[in-house]
């Protein structure tokens, strides 16, 4: 973050901080003992000096460990090694894992907020930290005199933007805490109570809808950004509180903020639709920015001429898994014209140590180092429907078991590797021939649990599968650099198809918008060639929410978003929801079939699914539990229920 801010980054500001304090230390601290006011605040260059070490806070969940963990529902599972991972804990109800875990981003055991190095910050062990200085931040605005109208009103933006941005990082998956909005003493006994999620939410919105009033669409376009001119992507501005907006409306108005924890699944499709109205609308005025030209954010591409090996054609200008990985650009920031809100990624090659050597096979050393492996569960993978936009189990979707990767939705194959798949590219000696392809069918060369594929299927939507020993694609000089994304704009379409349908079905829309949730959910599939949604399904409210849902499933694969959208949806108890498959099936085509065939015209026979492991979950799994360190301070400020 100091290399990308370091024209308006006032140094001595940035390291005056030595060290990060707990939630209890975090309270008692007083302004005056941190830093002089009176040269923080006195104008735009050193207030936005102070500023910059909350967006240098934002954990990196990809590289926050040398290997990281950051999907939680039903989509992922780990090789045997890595049962340590939170994913793994997750799965046997180990929710209390998260605290003081190096491994995972929602804590740190280390963190600093001064530091550079991606792992030492984690999303607990910054917020109330940058929320403090959110919170002296706007409680010194009356001292920021030199400076223009335009200047004033970007740094509170920022401020207002912060304080409720970590507020709601915590809130989804802690649910409802003390909205922290004025900087505590010290010397008075804390008393601020727990809130509901929905009083919490109400706060926030207040704040990111201030945020938005008072932020610009692009910094290039200001007096203030012409300082760092071209580096501005990273800073908060008015795209970012819109879409912050109406995420957090959206998730208020969810069936579980509505309902509250419960099993069954009843009240999946019960939303709060005054909340979803304001979500929509939110969403509604930042996609009539982007569609009429009027920000920097767009769509990007998906026009492959070889989309195994995700090479796009001669007359694309960017390609969809530029928003995840780069590679041969100098280390540039993945995101392209698409992503809307990052945080700092300074440490370019840390991608290689080692996130980009964890989602293929280990087998005799095919891809190196650690011996962990990101698998996608086949219940999940079925998400991928069919090119012509129908469910698998459409009884008119045309799949067919005997040929199960033939004719699905585009997406399959730029995020899924299968059985048959050609995985190296380049020479390797005659002994390793044999794994040129994948061997994912039951009984295969890459099926070992230890240091295969547990369910039949890797991942290289985030990472390349020429991330390997031959094909080098992690090596040096291919410049590759990771990282995910906290929303980009193909979430945004999704969640305003959501929050329409959720109080007007199909045909749901913002007042301020003229495209309807349904035609929301087809601009995405439009941009890969997919079909639209059936009519079938556009009839019945619910049927469409469950395509909706369906629609995120695989637009947003592996990003992280699967927990809390199944949290949220009062289904992470539920069935199909709380399972882990494989995919079993056995080989008719023989090896050679590969060398000269596309695998997804592979036949196969005995194509089935067999269950991994079932998460015992009850209502208490709806939340994480809170540190008790924390939830010994002060009464008010209680534990979640069932820890």
């Amino acid at each position: 973050m100091k290399q990308i801010y370091k024209t308006l980054l006032w140094g001595s500001l940035l390291s005056v901080m030595l060290g990060l304090f707990s939630c209890e230390e975090y309270l008692e601290k007083e302004p005056e003992s941190i830093i002089s006011e009176e040269v923080a605040f006195q104008n735009f260059t050193n207030f936005q000096g102070f500023i910059e070490e909350i967006y240098n806070c934002i954990p990196d969940k990809e590289k926050k460990y040398w290997t990281s963990s950051w999907n939680w529902g039903d989509d992922e599972m780990f090789n045997l090694e890595g049962n340590f991972h939170m994913t793994n804990q997750v799965d046997i109800g180990n929710f209390w894992a998260w605290q003081n875990s190096a491994s995972t981003w929602l804590d740190d055991d280390n963190a600093d907020p001064t530091s550079t190095d991606k792992m030492r910050h984690g999303l607990w062990a910054h917020a109330w930290y940058a929320i403090r200085k959110a919170n002296m931040g706007l409680a010194n605005l009356d001292k920021l005199v030199v400076a223009t109208q335009e200047e004033k009103d970007i740094i509170a933006g920022q401020l207002y933007f912060f304080r409720a941005w970590w507020h709601f990082e915590m809130m989804q998956y802690f649910g409802g805490l003390p909205y922290v909005d004025e900087v505590l003493s010290s010397s008075e006994k804390p008393t601020l109570p727990r809130l509901t999620y929905q009083e919490c939410a109400d706060k926030a919105g207040a704040d990111f809808a201030k945020a938005a009033e008072l932020l610009p669409i692009d910094w290039d376009k200001t007096s203030v950004g012409t300082n760092t001119l071209g580096k501005n992507q990273l800073r908060a501005n008015k795209i970012m509180a819109l879409g912050y907006l109406g995420k957090n409306y959206l998730w208020a108005g969810s069936p579980l903020m509505k309902n509250g924890a419960q099993t069954g699944g009843a009240q999946t499709y019960n939303y709060d639709e005054d909340y979803c109205r304001k979500a929509a609308t939110a969403f509604g005025e930042l996609l009539n920015l982007v569609e009429s030209g009027q920000t920097q954010y767009a769509l990007v591409e998906f026009d492959y001429e070889d989309v195994y090996n995700h090479k796009k054609t001669s007359t694309a200008a960017n390609k969809y898994s530029d928003m995840f990985y780069t590679t041969g650009q100098n280390w540039l920031m993945p995101g392209s014209t698409e992503a809307i809100f990052r945080g700092p990624s300074t440490d370019y090659n840390g991608s290689n140590w080692n996130t980009t050597k964890t989602f293929g096979p280990k087998v005799k050393g095919l891809v190196e180092h650690d011996n962990i492996i990101h698998h996608p569960t086949a219940n999940y993978v079925k998400n991928y429907g069919m090119a012509n936009g129908l469910p698998l189990d459409d009884p008119e979707s045309g799949f067919d078991p005997e040929y199960p990767f033939k004719d699905r939705d585009p997406r399959f194959y730029h995020d899924i590797v299968f059985d048959g798949f050609k995985y190296i590219n380049s020479t390797m000696p005659a002994d390793m021939e044999y794994l040129r392809y994948t061997g994912l069918h039951t009984g295969g060369t890459m099926r070992n649990p230890a240091d295969g594929s547990r369910t039949g299927y890797f991942i290289q939507k985030l990472v390349p599968h020429t991330a390997n020993k031959y094909d080098g694609a992690y090596n040096w000089s291919f410049n590759m650099h990771t990282y995910l994304p906290y929303m980009r704009l193909g979430d945004i379409y999704t969640m305003y198809a959501e929050a329409c349908a959720a109080f007007g079905g199909a045909t749901g829309k913002a007042a301020n918008f003229d495209k309807t949730a349904e035609e929301a959910i087809n601009t995405l599939r439009d941009r890969v060639g997919a079909g639209h949604v059936n009519a079938k399904y556009t009839g019945d409210k619910n049927k469409f929410i469950d395509e909706v849902r369906r629609e995120r499933a695989v637009e947003l694969s592996f990003e992280g978003f699967r927990f809390c959208d199944l949290q949220r949806w009062l289904l992470l108890t539920e069935y199909p929801y709380n399972v882990k498959t494989s995919q079993e099936f056995d080989r008719v085509e023989d090896y050679d079939f590969f060398k000269d065939n596309d695998p997804r015209n592979a036949r196969v026979a005995n194509f089935r699914e067999e269950v991994i492991l079932t998460r015992q979950f009850g209502t208490k799994h709806y939340w994480f539990p809170l540190k008790i360190s924390d939830t010994s301070m002060y009464p008010e400020f209680g534990q979640n229920p069932g820890w």
